[in-house]
């Protein structure tokens, strides 16, 4: 079915209320609601062209006419050349329009310097001679998409239960608007507009205006703290921040007092509950930018250079205060480009790729992945509902059926769990089926993971029962499937490869703009976090005598230096341009990376044994399918132990785990004789049955270790699951282990009084 006008694969008539229907669009309501029609648009945007002139600017003006369906007489001098042009100063805006014509920072200016930490510094690009692709802006890569994908859908989101579009002609419009609003409220060179809201079109106007008026892009993840928020918002100098709800404003209001810079503060999903100084909704916001003369903000976009601070990523903080990571306009356009290229993300040309926005848009992988990539490539990206980590993503994915998806690995985890409790709720020979028909084909993809030529009965299980799962999840067209973010465990990657789907890691930071390791369903190595992004380069460092290293990172995506550290930025990168990751890892023959822990993760026992936790982790979730978490503790110690949660439902509205156990872990107490449905069961009675199930579990994974100082020898389960809102896991569900063992440091050290087991 066609994923936009103009292009994608053809299929049957649908229901016009589908994301991939053939019918007309419904006309979006963002045009309508801040007073601009599309017939507006189009006059506003045909008065910025010149009168003539070959390229960018002709095609911009016929494709957005033919986009429209308008009939209306356009004067000649925009559909000629050699007509009398217009005696204002339009050169201008056929330069900004064309960019073919980027000069490349570095010939015209003296920076040497790899790294700094202001955001109105520049940096010198590491070029590397096997990918000499010129460095250009954000705007002109923005260009470059109105040319070849500006009639096509940017975005689609549901108000009121209808799907509606944006064209890549009105995002570019809209943006312009948002832009010159937020220059009218004072927004400066090299100062942040913080934006804190779950994804929507406006948090794209609102990023995309942001760079084009100068300014830079810092996201804040909608669980943070007011605190967090007042942290990033004085740090980056915001003069804008932007919320999507009354709850977002409120935590705004209490630390405005504490902001210097901000000037005002902007909603869009629901307005102020009254008026207030300062606080615009976001049409307004536009209103105010009709105030602003095109020629104002065309300056500002040609002053930009691509090694110039664009965007700013702020770590999540496990270890100590975030660090804001700058990241420059080549950083972005670059690995939009070439990253996203060897993923196997396609042009639109060849297949517009759908892709469900729907994590924080704070982090660098769902930026990356959503705004920037599918910038790049002219994607259409289907913005899910606010809660659809609490349930509806699901009905997302099925109205959707994206052609690509990306999840970290928590996510994934989650989705297995989903499956495996309808499995056990399913009728016997339902149930057999999936097991039998998830049977054959994981071992046909562990024994020839990379053959295109399936056994009859591998493609008989995916056509009478697989094929009918991924339908169901939303997935019967989606060729891509991502994850990122964090380490994916075994028994996950397995369960997957039995749904025949291949989860493809990718390996990067945010220090590096997204990945530097990547995989594609052509260049795919199971249990390894891809291959290097051509034109990046990597090198280990300090290795063992097994190969194992520090991970060292070069490239054009190596961000600019962390804001207002320069210590820290030492620290990272050497006096080579050489970003030090902390993760240790190793490299196969076929220029695989396997990454086997971090630096600061690694476990030094008391005897000086280094034990990186994750194999070891990973190991028991795998022998113990109750277990939701495990973590390895010994730094220093005698001796390791291990903490463990067990896996249970999650609170609808909350997200919060809560005392009930999931079917899987139900259907392994009642499989070791124990009647057991909620924790507190298990922990508060110390199920006998349960417990001597997990003892077991335990010493079949200490009889695989390489040594004795590799056993587990102690454990314990907690009464609850590690959760956001118990600071256990970071905002993207990543294992803040700092902050678990200084919040069970009591239960920890009881492990270790008295003697060995």
């Amino acid at each position: 079915m066609p994923r936009g006008s103009g292009a994608g694969r053809s299929g049957p008539h649908q229901d016009p209320r589908m994301p991939g229907s053939r019918a007309a669009p419904q006309e979006s309501r963002l045009d309508t609601s801040l007073g601009t029609t599309r017939e507006n648009l189009e006059t506003s945007f045909l008065n910025r062209l010149p009168p003539g002139g070959p390229g960018c600017a002709r095609k911009l003006s016929l494709n957005l006419r033919n986009q429209q369906g308008t009939r209306r007489n356009v004067k000649s001098s925009f559909l000629t050349d050699g007509q009398t042009r217009s005696k204002e100063p339009l050169s201008r805006a056929l330069k900004l329009l064309s960019p073919e014509k980027v000069k490349d920072p570095q010939l015209d200016s003296p920076e040497e310097i790899l790294w700094t930490t202001r955001t109105d510094g520049r940096v010198r690009l590491r070029k590397d001679p096997s990918c000499s692709q010129v460095p250009y802006t954000v705007h002109q890569m923005f260009c470059k998409t109105l040319d070849k994908y500006g009639n096509l859908s940017a975005m689609v989101y549901k108000r009121q239960g209808m799907w509606e579009r944006i064209s890549y002609f009105q995002y570019y419009l809209l943006s312009r608007k948002v832009a010159k609003g937020f220059l009218k409220l004072g927004l400066e060179r090299a100062h942040s507009v913080a934006i804190l809201g779950f994804n929507s079109p406006e948090w794209f106007f609102s990023a995309v205006g942001t760079v084009f008026a100068g300014g830079i892009v810092t996201g804040l993840y909608t669980t943070s703290s007011p605190k967090a928020c007042q942290y990033i918002a004085y740090d980056s100098r915001a003069n804008i921040i932007v919320v999507d709800t009354q709850k977002q404003l409120e935590k705004i209001l209490k630390i405005w007092k504490n902001l210097p810079h901000l000037k005002a503060v902007v909603t869009y999903r629901e307005p102020p509950s009254k008026k207030m100084p300062n606080v615009y909704t976001m049409e307004e916001v536009m209103e105010l930018g009709n105030e602003v003369p095109e020629e104002a903000l065309d300056s500002i976009i040609e002053a930009q250079e691509p090694n110039q601070c664009c965007v700013l990523i702020y770590t999540s903080g496990t270890t100590g205060n975030p660090k804001g990571v700058m990241l420059s306009q080549d950083n972005i356009t670059w690995t939009a480009h070439h990253s996203s290229q060897a993923g196997g993300i396609r042009p639109s040309e060849v297949q517009q790729e759908v892709v469900v926005s729907y994590l924080a848009l704070s982090h660098i992988a769902a930026q990356f992945y959503d705004l920037w990539t599918g910038l790049q490539w002219g994607a259409q990206i289907c913005f899910a509902e606010p809660d659809a980590l609490k349930g509806s993503l699901l009905d997302t994915l099925r109205e959707v059926e994206p052609t690509a998806h990306f999840g970290v690995p928590r996510i994934w985890e989650k989705i297995m769990e989903r499956i495996q409790e309808v499995v056990a709720q399913s009728g016997f020979i339902r149930r057999k089926m999936l097991l039998w028909a998830m049977s054959v084909t994981l071992e046909q993809n562990l024994t020839c993971p990379n053959s295109d030529l399936k056994p009859f009965t591998t493609r008989l299980a995916d056509y009478l029962v697989l094929a009918k799962v991924r339908q169901a999840l939303g997935f019967a067209k989606c060729q891509k499937y991502f994850y990122g973010g964090a380490p994916m465990t075994t028994e996950s990657q397995h369960f997957f490869l039995g749904l025949n789907i291949r989860l493809l890691p990718a390996y990067g930071l945010s220090e590096t703009s997204g990945p530097h390791f990547i995989s594609s369903t052509y260049n795919y190595q199971l249990y390894s976090a891809g291959r290097l992004v051509p034109g990046c380069r990597v090198k280990l460092v300090n290795e063992d005598s097994e190969g194992i290293g520090e991970i060292c990172l070069w490239g054009r995506n190596i961000f600019m230096g962390y804001l207002n550290m320069e210590d820290k930025t030492r620290e990272a990168v050497d006096s080579d341009g050489w970003l030090h990751t902390g993760d240790m890892g190793r490299m196969d023959a076929n220029g695989f990376l396997y990454i086997t822990g971090r630096l600061k993760e690694l476990i030094i026992t008391a005897g000086g044994e280094n034990v990186p936790p994750v194999p070891i982790e990973d190991a028991v979730k795998m022998e113990l399918p109750i277990i939701s978490f495990a973590m390895l503790i010994g730094d220093q110690r005698k001796f390791l132990s291990m903490l463990l949660t067990l896996k249970c439902t999650l609170d609808p509205d909350t997200s919060d785990p809560t005392d009930n156990l999931t079917e899987q872990a139900v259907e392994f107490c009642q499989r070791v004789g124990s009647r057991a449905t909620t924790v507190s069961e298990i922990v508060d009675k110390k199920d006998e049955a349960v417990y001597q199930a997990i003892e077991e579990g335990i010493q079949r994974v200490n009889m695989k270790a390489a040594a004795r100082p590799y056993h587990i020898q102690k454990w314990t389960i907690l009464k609850r699951d590690f959760s956001i809102s118990g600071e256990e896991l970071g905002p993207t569900m990543k294992l803040k282990r700092h902050t678990v063992l200084e919040k069970y440091k009591d239960l920890i050290d009881s492990l270790y009084q008295g003697q060995n087991k």
